[in-house]
C-alpha cells in the first residue's frame, strides 16, 4: 500500500477523487481516504501545513496503516532560476533548512548528535520518477529544502539556494523524509513550482491545480511502474 500526502485538501483532492472504491475514514481529526489507483492500493490524506503537523500525521498513518512506501506532493517556490512556474521538481534529496545549530559546530540542516541531514529519496521510486514527464512544464530533478517558512523575500532565497545547494522550497518534505528515514520506508517527494520565492508572480490558487493535475498524473506512472 502507498500512502499519498500533501499539506492542503487542495494539492491531494484529485488524488482522492481519482480513487477505486473508496473508504473515507478519520484520523486525528482529518478526513483519510483508501481505495485503489488503477487497482493499486493507495491511502491520501492531508497533513496541515508545517514540520510539526506533517510529521506527527505521517507517523501516525504510519502506525496505523503500514505503508510500503510514502509518496509526498504539492507545491515549493522554485530557488534554482532555471525553473519556471509549473515546473515539476522530483527531490533526489531533501533537507531542513531552518535546522541551524552551526554555533555549536554542526552543518546548516544537521540534525544534532544524528546522521540525518540531506535525507535522499528511495533510489528504485527516484529512477522511475526520472522517467516521468508532466501533463504540463518540465521535468527536474534536484534538491529541496524545507523549512517553517514561506519564502518570499529574493534576498533569502539565495542565500538559502547558496547555503544549501537548494532548487526548491517548501514546508513539509524534509519532515516526512525524515518519518520514512526513520521507519525505514521508502520515500518520494514531487512538488511543482508555484512562485519565484521571492514575492512575485504569485499565482499560487491557479497553481494549486496545476500541481494537483501534476501529482495525480506522477503517482498514476509510478504505481504502474512499480
Amino acid at each position: 500500500m502507498t500512502l499519498v500526502l500533501g499539506a492542503l485538501d487542495r494539492e491531494v483532492d484529485a488524488l482522492a477523487a481519482a480513487l477505486g472504491d473508496p473508504v473515507e475514514e478519520s484520523a486525528l481529526g482529518r478526513p483519510v481516504y483508501r481505495g485503489r489507483i488503477d487497482d493499486h492500493p493507495v491511502i491520501v490524506s492531508r497533513t496541515g501545513v508545517g514540520k510539526s503537523m506533517s510529521a506527527l500525521f505521517a507517523q501516525h498513518l504510519v502506525d496505523r496503516y503500514a505503508p510500503k512506501r510514502i509518496v509526498f506532493t504539492g507545491v515549493a517556490g522554485s530557488l534554482n532560476r532555471g525553473y519556471e512556474l509549473g515546473d515539476v521538481v522530483v527531490a533526489r534529496d531533501c533537507v531542513q533548512h531552518d535546522m541551524d545549530v552551526t554555533a555549536m559546530g554542526f552543518e546548516l540542516g544537521r540534525i544534532p548528535y544524528t546522521d540525518y541531514r540531506f535525507l535522499p529519496a528511495d533510489p528504485a521510486l527516484l529512477e522511475i520518477a526520472r522517467a516521468i514527464r508532466p501533463p504540463r512544464g518540465r521535468a527536474h530533478v534536484g534538491r529541496i529544502l524545507t523549512g517553517d517558512r514561506f519564502v518570499t523575500d529574493a534576498g533569502l532565497r539565495d542565500r538559502l539556494a547558496a547555503a544549501l545547494d537548494g532548487d526548491a522550497v517548501e514546508m513539509e518534505g524534509a519532515s516526512v523524509a525524515l518519518v520514512a528515514a526513520v521507519n525505514a520506508l521508502p520515500f518520494l517527494l514531487i512538488r511543482t513550482i508555484s512562485d519565484h520565492s521571492d514575492g512575485t508572480a504569485l499565482d499560487f490558487e491557479r497553481l494549486l491545480d496545476v500541481s494537483a493535475a501534476n501529482s495525480l498524473h506522477y503517482v498514476r506512472e509510478l504505481l504502474a511502474r512499480l
